[in-house]
């Protein structure tokens, strides 16, 4: 066989790397007997896949001033113990005085068939104080009872409350999922989103589409459930701290966090796909994008700034605008223009809300306008109360609306502007609850308004007809 110079260096490498294995060898034998060694001798130090899987159970830790979420091993369940002491011992003498020899006089002759111990009680009895002889009799008829000793008994309220304070496994029950699915999309808040997103398809100057409209909705929805849900994972540590939030399903450990946010998933990757695919790719970008505002940039900033607030209107105007580019696939000044009054809106409502939830925000360490600025907190709510009159004069100019709807909506803008300034100046509870309570139905009066004053698609000019359609000479 010939060997050409490149098969000699070949086997000339592979005999140097072959030597090299070979002396090589032993070394790497005793490194792995000694990585053996360590973790038999101490297996605690070495990482496991239980201590990775940290989304199966979560407890709240405080340090370096900052909250962390870190994983915990299971308890061993307690095993109560038994209180097996003597009830014969009903107190203990704390000082015993000195024993004297008994006076002859005391000392009386005892029949044969008196034992030793009948005979030492008497001795001792005689030379203790009353009290404490009594006490030290009742122990003696005690003792010599047959009576069975006292078993503390654990009662059923008791043992409740010890397994609650304990880490157990979560046992879902299936019959409750679809309530904990509700309360942790916020189903009333999803139920608002899909509300203006509605109406904002509906304001779109197009023919009215039924199955695009369903399938905006339905994808807007389940982003939204999406958003709600990460939402909630990344807050449980601090809606433990607050009675309005205390009760979620992920505080109350009725499902575990890697349920949570498996069920987050499955909402947003199909909601943000149907938006995308079925719809057009722009309501798809909208989508994604206020889910990403919504768990990015709105929740952490919720205990960083009072910008939050702002950053939370935008989220809360995302949704009409998504509505009006599943409608006509374009974004138009109109559809900006249905933003702006969600995004006005927001502001007397939540600052209304947040007024009478201060001590709860600040309990759970949430930077919001009531707690650290509350004079700010009521002049913005007053601030786009008044914008809201504006807004709706922009209507007829944005071509959205017709000339009736400045004049038909300035009474319910005129309404909640007078609640805003009387808890500008008064800044009490009962002014903060009159606004919230007001705001709830302003905005679908508001919205209805807009419908029914909506402008009609304008026809098309006989030049443009003609010219569409030439007729044949």
């Amino acid at each position: 066989m010939f060997k050409t110079p490149c098969t000699r260096l070949s086997g000339l490498v592979g005999a140097s790397v072959s030597q090299k294995l070979l002396g090589n060898a032993s070394i790497n034998y005793q490194t792995a007997r000694s990585l053996i060694h360590l973790y038999r001798k101490d297996p605690s130090n070495w990482i496991t896949y239980q201590q990775l899987h940290f989304l199966k159970r979560q407890y709240v830790t405080k340090g370096r001033s900052e909250l962390h979420q870190r994983a915990v091993p299971k308890q061993t369940p307690a095993i109560p113990v038994l209180d097996e002491r003597d009830d014969s011992v009903v107190q203990r003498v704390q000082h015993v005085q000195a024993i004297y020899p008994p006076h002859p006089a005391d000392i009386m002759p005892q029949p044969d068939d008196v034992t030793s111990e009948e005979v030492v009680l008497p001795v001792i009895s005689n030379a203790l104080p009353s009290a404490e002889r009594t006490l030290l009799k009742k122990g003696s008829e005690r003792e010599t009872s047959d009576e069975t000793p006292h078993l503390h008994v654990e009662t059923d309220e008791a043992r409740e409350a010890r397994l609650d304070r304990q880490w157990k496994e979560l046992k879902v029950d299936v019959s409750e999922l679809p309530g904990v699915y509700a309360r942790l999309a916020k189903s009333r808040l999803t139920a608002l989103v899909v509300v203006t997103a509605a109406a904002g398809f509906a304001m779109a100057p197009v023919p009215f589409d039924p199955g695009m409209f369903a399938l905006a909705c339905l994808g807007t929805g389940l982003a939204s459930c999406s958003a709600n849900s990460i939402n909630q994972y990344f807050e449980v540590p601090f809606d433990s701290n607050m009675n309005r939030t205390k009760n979620r399903p992920l505080v109350r450990g009725q499902i575990s966090p890697l349920h949570a946010v498996s069920f987050a998933v499955a909402c947003g990757v199909p909601g943000v796909a149907l938006l995308t695919l079925a719809v057009n790719p722009l309501t798809g970008f909208l989508g994604a994008l206020n889910i990403f505002l919504y768990t990015c940039c709105y929740t952490p900033l919720k205990r960083l700034s009072i910008v939050n607030t702002w950053v939370g209107a935008v989220v809360g105007a995302i949704p009409p605008v998504m509505g009006w580019t599943a409608a006509t696939g374009s974004l138009d000044p109109a559809a900006l223009l249905m933003g702006a009054f969600l995004y006005s809106w927001q502001f007397p409502h939540f600052n209304a809300l947040s007024w009478n939830l201060r001590e709860d925000y600040s309990r759970g360490g949430y930077r919001m306008m009531s707690v650290t600025h509350p004079d700010m907190c009521r002049r913005v709510a007053l601030r786009h109360s008044v914008a809201l009159v504006g807004l709706s004069c922009l209507g007829p100019a944005a071509g959205l609306t017709t000339w009736t709807f400045p004049l038909v909506s300035l009474p319910i803008n005129l309404y909640i502007s007078y609640l805003a300034l009387r808890f500008y100046h008064r800044a009490d509870r009962g002014s903060a609850r009159k606004l919230f309570f007001c705001s709830l139905w302003h905005l679908p009066m508001l919205l209805l308004l807009a419908l029914t004053c909506k402008k009609p698609a304008k026809e098309q000019s006989g030049a443009d007809l003609l010219s569409a359609n030439p007729v044949p000479s």
